[in-house]
This record gives structure tokens, C-alpha cells and sequence, in this order.
């Protein structure tokens, strides 16, 4: 799996291509569009609705948001967060992980979550947290699997979704 940064255009743009491609991404995942509410209707997720959700991202310059390749087709996409809006949190933030839901069961989301992890070590950070909405006990699994480990419950800040937030120590792999 190759991971790498979401090409634009000179003007900002997301190439017509790989926004093709990242919207039936997204669409492919209704389950988890139905759990979010993050588009108004999970059966017709549309380019443009993509677009601004990833525009409305990476207008915060600590936001980076990451394809996942793997065998030449998009496999999966994650978006960190550098720095929290919160001053007394020291960590960076998984935003979201998503895998192409016809390659889940396949390990890639396991990968996937790796390589960001790898990703964060290498920028010199410790730990990473991320919050798994209330209502999606399969994502809860996948994380406390990974070893992150339950901190704290609150609300999301964009849609106000009761959360539970987890972090994880990035130890440095064994040689």
C-alpha cells in the first residue's frame, strides 16, 4: 500500500480524477455515511459534495489528508490533524480512516492505520487520538484492536455527535 498526499490543481482544485475516485470511496462506505451524517443522503453522495468537504478540511493548514493505494486503485483515505483546536492537547489527530468498503475484511484498514501511525512517528510525534462516534461499536473494535485506549467522551466539534475519544502511545516498532 502506498500512501500519499491528496494532489490539487495550481488553483486548489481536486483533479476531476481522483475526485471520481474518492467519492465512490465514500460512497461505497453507506453504513458508516448513515452512522455520520456527514451527507445529507448516504445513497447519492455527489463529486461536489466531496469537494467541499475536503475543501472545508484543507482550509486548516494542520490538516493533511492522505490517499491510500494499493495495487494501482484507491483503497482508502485518511485525514489527520496536526494540532487540536484545544491548546492543552499535545496530540495529533486521526480524523478519519476509511477503506474502500469492497476491500474490507482484507487487512488494508489494519495497513492503512500503520502507515498514518508511521507517518506521525516519523514527524516526531508520541501518541495520536481520535474520537469513534457512540454509534459505531464496529469502529470502537477496530481501534481498541489497534491499541488505542478509551481517555475521554465528549461531543464532536462539527455536528456535535457524542463521541468517545482515544489515543495510543506511538512506541517506536522493535527492530
Amino acid at each position: 500500500m502506498i500512501l500519499e498526499p491528496l494532489p490539487l490543481t495550481p488553483d486548489h482544485d481536486i483533479p476531476a480524477p481522483i475526485l471520481t475516485e474518492v467519492t465512490a470511496l465514500y460512497a461505497s462506505n453507506r453504513a458508516f455515511q448513515a452512522l455520520s451524517g456527514d451527507f445529507p443522503d448516504p445513497d447519492d453522495i455527489r463529486p461536489e459534495q466531496v469537494a467541499a468537504a475536503l475543501a472545508d478540511e484543507l482550509a486548516n493548514p494542520d490538516v493533511e489528508v492522505l490517499l491510500a493505494r494499493s495495487e494501482g486503485r484507491l483503497a482508502g483515505i485518511a485525514i489527520t490533524l496536526a494540532h487540536h483546536p484545544d491548546p492543552s492537547d499535545p496530540d495529533p489527530w486521526i480524523g478519519l480512516l476509511m477503506v474502500d468498503a469492497g476491500l474490507h475484511g482484507q487487512g488494508l484498514g489494519r495497513r492503512l492505520a500503520t502507515l498514518v501511525e508511521d507517518r506521525l512517528r516519523d514527524a516526531g510525534r508520541a501518541a495520536a487520538r481520535l474520537a469513534v462516534l457512540d454509534n459505531n461499536p464496529k469502529a470502537l473494535a477496530f481501534w481498541t484492536t489497534l491499541g488505542y485506549h478509551p481517555i475521554d467522551r465528549r461531543t464532536d466539534l462539527q455536528l456535535g455527535r457524542p463521541c468517545t475519544v482515544l489515543r495510543k502511545e506511538l512506541t517506536t516498532p522493535a527492530e
